[in-house]
């Protein structure tokens, strides 16, 4: 039986393709196994997949600000690359497949020390610091925009287009409005933050409910220990973080307001979900979620509303905009999944080749 290693973990954006491809290497009879963080989300995530062999390391943080963490989290790397290191060594993958964050640095080090080949994803325009200290290491690199790959000199990078989880089109409506106890006959907002949350948006969406739930139903995706129990009208339905139900909750929503995370955003796309994207600002981020929210906005698959000029007044505005506008962008979003190709079956393609090779 040949063997599969998956890493990448922080974030669920960081899980969710490896997530998406997962079930395809399970169904050809291949051991899977994944390295990951000793308490981070992938490990939480991976716990619905028991037939998954997961592997705890030590990791650090890779932050650009300072901390007195970093003058420790490098001893943590060094460990949890050791740890690596010895797991593939034992495990002897055919190859192995990292969706970035920090904890994948030292598994695609460790990979590249046992000879092991590496094919790297990057959902964002631009690669991320994890994926930058790790791509000279990899084999391949597999981009979600077209944009990332002619930016990018040498051979490495291949536009693979999005890798969408089958799971996100099997959603039930009516099961949705079972979870949150809504009706048919008035549209619904999702607001959605990110399994991290968005504090500004839950703040904005909250100073503006009343008026909103007069117009629709509210499902609110508050983020790690963003749930507000002091907030009880009917039509309102808060979750810190889904998993499962997430398919249903989006089959049921007529609009999405989100972030502009790079694997929510594509997945919105495939299921024609209008948006209203609200990147994280510069001094939040290294700047990707305002090039994917603007690359969209060109193609006409959402509105943008930059943070800084997030007020209730605004966000109201922009959100009955949208709604009124939704079909013109469901349109946008339909010819443009005409053209997508289909990124799983390319992505499970070269990871075949590259564990042959």
């Amino acid at each position: 039986m040949r063997t599969i290693m998956f890493t990448g973990g922080g974030s669920a954006g960081h899980v969710t393709v490896n997530l998406a491809l997962i079930p395809e290497f399970l169904k050809d009879g291949w051991q899977v196994e994944y390295i990951g963080s000793t308490n981070g989300i992938e490990r939480t995530l991976l716990e619905s997949k028991p037939e998954v062999r997961y592997w705890p390391i030590e990791t650090g943080k890779l932050r650009r600000y300072l901390d007195l963490q970093n003058v420790k989290d490098p001893f943590k790397v060094l460990k949890g690359m050791t740890q690596a290191y010895r797991i593939i060594r034992k495990q002897k993958p055919a190859v192995l497949f990292s969706k970035g964050g920090f904890v994948s640095v030292p598994v695609v080090f460790a990979a590249w020390l046992n000879r092991v080949p590496v094919i790297i994803h990057e959902s964002d325009m631009t690669p991320g610091l994890a994926n930058r200290i790790a791509i000279p290491f990899a084999t391949g690199v597999c981009t979600t925009f077209p944009e990332t790959a002619r930016s990018q000199a040498g051979g490495k990078y291949r536009h693979i287009g999005p890798i969408i989880r089958e799971e996100m089109r099997q959603g039930r409506k009516e099961r949705g409005r079972a979870l949150c106890d809504f009706h048919s006959g008035k549209p619904v907002l999702m607001m959605m933050g990110g399994s991290l949350g968005a504090r500004r948006l839950n703040e904005v969406l909250r100073e503006s409910l009343d008026e909103l739930l007069e117009r629709f139903q509210i499902v609110h995706l508050c983020g790690k220990n963003g749930v507000d129990g002091t907030y009880r009208q009917r039509g309102y339905k808060q979750f810190e973080y889904v998993n499962e139900e997430l398919p249903h909750l989006l089959a049921m929503s007529d609009i999405v307001v989100s972030r502009a995370g790079s694997n929510s955003i594509f997945e919105f796309l495939a299921l024609e979900k209008p948006m209203l994207l609200v990147p994280l600002p510069k001094g939040q981020s290294r700047g990707d979620q305002l090039q994917n929210a603007e690359s969209f906005r060109r193609l006409g698959y959402c509105d943008v509303l930059q943070e800084e000029n997030l007020t209730a007044e605004r966000f109201m505005e922009r959100v009955l905009h949208l709604y009124a506008n939704r079909q013109s962008y469901r349109e946008a979003m339909r010819e443009g999944n005409e053209n997508q190709g289909d990124g799983l079956a390319a992505v499970r393609q070269w990871l075949l080749s590259a564990a042959r090779k």
